[in-house]
This record gives C-alpha cells, structure tokens and sequence, in this order.
C-alpha cells in the first residue's frame, strides 16, 4: 500500500495573503509544514498541491515535491483529487493543511495505520479534546463518535447538547483527512448535501451519502495560522522551540 501525504497550499488567503510563504523564523510556513510532515514514517512521499507559481518556486527551492494545480477549485478536496487522478500508483492520501506548521508526525502516522488495518476504510480524520471556551465557537467545529470509531455528525455547535453533564468529553475536529484514492475521486464528484450547506463543513457530504468516516483521537492539539496573531504566535512557540 502506497501512501502519499498531500498539502494544499493556496496563495489566496482573506486574513492572510500570501499565507503559505508567511515566515516562520527564517523558512517560509510550506516548508515548515513539508518537513513536519516529512517526519511521518508511515507516509512514503509528500506532495504540495499549490496554484500559484510563488508556491511552486518555494517548495521547489527547498527541495520538495509539488504539483501546479488548477486555480477555480472551489475546495481544497477538489485540489486533492486532481493530484490522486494523476497519481494512479498511490492507494491512500492523507491531507494535511498547509497552514499547520506544528502538527506532529505521529497523528499522521496514526491515521495512515487505519488504512493499512483496515483495507475497507473510505475515509479517517482526526478530533482532539474541546476547551470549555470553545464550546460556543463556532469555528471550533465539534464531532460526535460512535462506539466503533466512526463519526456520527459534525457541527459549529455543542454537540451533543449537554442537558445533562458529559459522559464522555466532547471531541474538537483537526482538519487532516485520510482517503482511499478511489473514494476520494468519487467524493469529490458529488453534489453537496442539505447538512454541509447548512454547516459549511464539507466533511458532512460523506456523512450524508451514507459512508463512514473514522475519527481516531489525539491529546494533543495544533495551532493553525489563519490569522496575522496566529502566525505571530506560531513565530514564538518556534522560537522557543530553537532556542
């Protein structure tokens, strides 16, 4: 089973133009994010899929691999399928944002394990503990998992709502998926549903359709650069981190 590890990297970003090529110390935010993610042992190559030249000649620069990709994708799972068409020799990809550049190999590690377990697995993602001050956050996105793993519904809101107090802690969502490549190919082609219009989570169009997502889980949590005071924060966690 060949697994691949795909980041895609737009240069369009509202809060944060020019986002992959941020500076973090003295490496621009791709790069740090393609050598984090080179860290995995599971993963047998990395892929940037970015549509902007500046990307390209960035991660080119550095030494990595990556792939010109059309400009009007509407997502960043239509980017990913335009690689996995091209790439017939690859099984698995597990997509990690380009605006993570402190997430740990070991959970990408975890979550390409599910699919070498499991030769039936579809789909994976990954949930973390939610802070009580991220209950009424919307952009906290929530998940509830079953008691086989698999994620029953994903929401802005509380979920489950807590009339009474949890049994079990409620899950935060980390955006990094893992898909079969044949499934992946057919996800990207369906229309969106009810759920993920409502929601704006696009993750729900699966849930919708009547497939399975897996959620494996993790104590740690990362901290995403979506903004000037995310990427400043980032900047001083790597700078203790070098010191």
């Amino acid at each position: 089973m060949r697994i691949a590890c795909i980041i895609p990297a737009r240069y369009g970003s509202t809060r944060l133009p020019g986002k992959p090529l941020a500076m973090i110390g003295n490496k621009p935010m791709i790069q740090r994010v393609y050598e984090q993610v080179s860290k995995a042992t599971e993963i047998h190559e990395v892929i940037v899929a970015t549509d902007d030249e500046r990307v390209y000649d960035a991660v080119t620069a550095f030494g990595g691999q990556v792939m010109m990709t059309r400009a009007d994708h509407l997502t960043g799972t239509d980017r990913l399928a335009e690689v996995a068409a091209t790439r017939t020799d690859i099984d698995v990809i597990i997509n990690v944002q380009g605006d993570e550049p402190l997430i740990d190999a070991s959970v990408i590690d975890e979550l390409a394990r599910q699919f070498k377990e499991d030769s039936t697995l579809q789909m994976g993602t990954v949930g973390c503990p939610l802070l009580e001050s991220e209950y009424n956050e919307p952009s906290a996105v929530k998940v509830i998992v079953n008691r086989l793993g698999n994620a029953m519904y994903f929401s802005r809101s509380l979920i489950p709502h807590p009339r009474h107090a949890f049994v079990v802690p409620p899950l935060k969502h980390v955006g990094m998926y893992g898909y079969n490549r044949q499934f992946l190919l057919a996800y990207a082609k369906m229309e969106p549903t009810p759920a993920e219009l409502t929601e704006s989570l696009e993750q729900l169009r699966a849930l919708e359709n009547g497939y399975t997502i897996r959620v494996i889980t993790t104590d740690q949590r990362f901290v995403g650069v979506d903004t000037p005071e995310d990427l400043e924060r980032v900047n001083e966690i790597f700078h203790q981190l070098e010191a």
